[in-house]
């Protein structure tokens, strides 16, 4: 480490979160998770509003006392079971100053996209280590910004891919290596989840590419269903930025958004094909899930639940459940033990490269008003077919285009 990471202390090391509501609350709750282990402390929260007690209190625990002007209470007795002894975080909207109070080690940063870079140069520049939401930057310049900035302070980042903390990558990659499948042919993945219309008026950025100028890119390949991308691209042996070839994409929504929402992409490296599905207009959602293809058989992984279905020529399926490394835990082991990071930037350029794709390509374009329905007991629209075709284009590495889907625009190449 450079000079600049001399923060000193041992266990637990102070946290500061920075975007504590939406998303945030996981990572509230999984800092308190790391805090009953001993492993960190929840030492600041930076919110332009500050959180109430009752909004800490639901995700994290309650405090004795909890000033909300941003000064630390001193905790008083505890009450019901799961209350946390100790200094309430101390909050504020100033995240450098917050960091420099609270002398954090760590910060979580789970802020809109367009604030990414800025905000992990910050912590950066004060030595302060990084776990960084995905999608890590809204652009492959504001990336390299990013990770050229955080390398120069020598401090580690880890971006929050989690499903790249799955244990069920390296046995996967290990049964691809020992010959399992035979010859691997290409690898889809396929996500059909559904979105109401709340969703995309959660945040003013939410569902756009662009907001006051400057690139957002929130959509369903590069966001919500972004772990589909990067894990298929993983399992490829394509995670840096110099193993993508060419990037084609098929960008489409049926809500009136900015963004995609119904979406494919196909990239080629000298090993193969990737193509990733994805659709927030299911009419049944489901698992999101990455396929291998192979000569001899088939790897099947629901990412989100660490399960993998092997199937190949003469033995029956089978069916195996992983463990996953949480990725704060693994950037605390990597702080005190020397453990290598999980999900450091470089790894991710590859994707970076997707999102540069989508950023690049034509906005999305508007499906007909034929193509789509209205489910009003859910407040949101599905694309009849949808469900099938996303899952057919992870069976045959088929664009939506090239499976018949009439209102499939002709795709965007991109050479990486």
């Amino acid at each position: 480490m450079s000079g600049k990471t001399t923060r000193g202390g041992g266990l637990p090391l102070p946290v500061v979160l920075a975007g504590a509501r939406g998303h945030g609350r996981w990572h509230l709750r999984n800092i308190r998770r790391l805090q009953d282990e001993g492993l960190v402390r929840l030492a600041g929260i930076c919110e332009p509003d500050p959180l109430t007690p009752a909004e800490l209190a639901e995700d994290f625990g309650s405090f004795g006392t909890f000033e909300e002007s941003g000064e630390s209470g001193e905790s008083g007795e505890s009450g019901a079971s799961g209350d946390v002894a100790g200094r309430a975080p101390e909050q504020s909207a100033d995240f450098g100053a917050l960091l420099d109070s609270t002398g954090a080690r760590i910060a979580v940063i789970c802020t809109p996209i367009p604030t990414h870079t800025d905000l992990a140069l910050v912590a950066a520049d004060r030595g302060v280590h990084l776990l960084l939401e995905k999608p890590p930057a809204p652009s492959y310049d504001e990336f390299l910004r990013m990770a050229d900035g955080v390398a120069a302070a020598g401090v580690a980042c880890q971006i929050g891919f989690q499903s790249l903390g799955s244990h069920a990558l390296p046995a996967i990659r290990e049964m691809i290596a020992s010959g399992v499948l035979g010859t691997v042919t290409g690898i889809g993945a396929a996500g059909a989840w559904a979105r109401d219309e709340a969703y995309y008026r959660r945040a003013p950025w939410a569902g756009k590419r662009r907001l006051n100028g400057a690139d957002v890119i929130d959509g369903a390949l590069t966001n919500p269903l972004a772990h589909a991308v990067v894990t298929a691209l993983a399992l490829h042996g394509a995670t840096r930025a110099e193993d993508v070839g060419t990037i084609e994409t098929e960008l489409l929504r049926a809500n009136d958004i900015e963004s995609d929402d119904t979406s494919c992409v196909r990239v080629t490296t000298p090993r193969g094909r990737v193509t990733v599905a994805v659709t927030l207009c299911a009419e049944r959602p489901g698992e999101p899930y990455v396929l291998v293809h192979g000569s001899g058989g088939r790897i099947t992984f629901w990412y989100k639940l660490d399960r993998v279905l092997v199937q190949r020529s003469g033995h029956g399926p089978e069916e195996i459940r992983f463990d996953r490394t949480d990725l704060l835990e693994n950037l605390v082991a990597h702080l005190t033990d020397g453990v290598e990071l999980l999900v450091a930037p470089e790894s991710t350029g590859a994707f970076m490269r997707v999102v540069e794709a989508v950023r690049q390509a034509p906005d999305p374009v508007a499906l007909p008003a034929d193509a789509w329905e209205t489910v009003p007991a859910e407040n949101r629209r599905t694309v009849p077919g949808i469900d099938g075709l996303v899952a057919a284009a992870a069976e045959t590495l088929a664009l939506y285009s090239e499976l018949g889907a009439s209102w499939a625009s002709p795709n965007e190449v991109s050479t990486g």
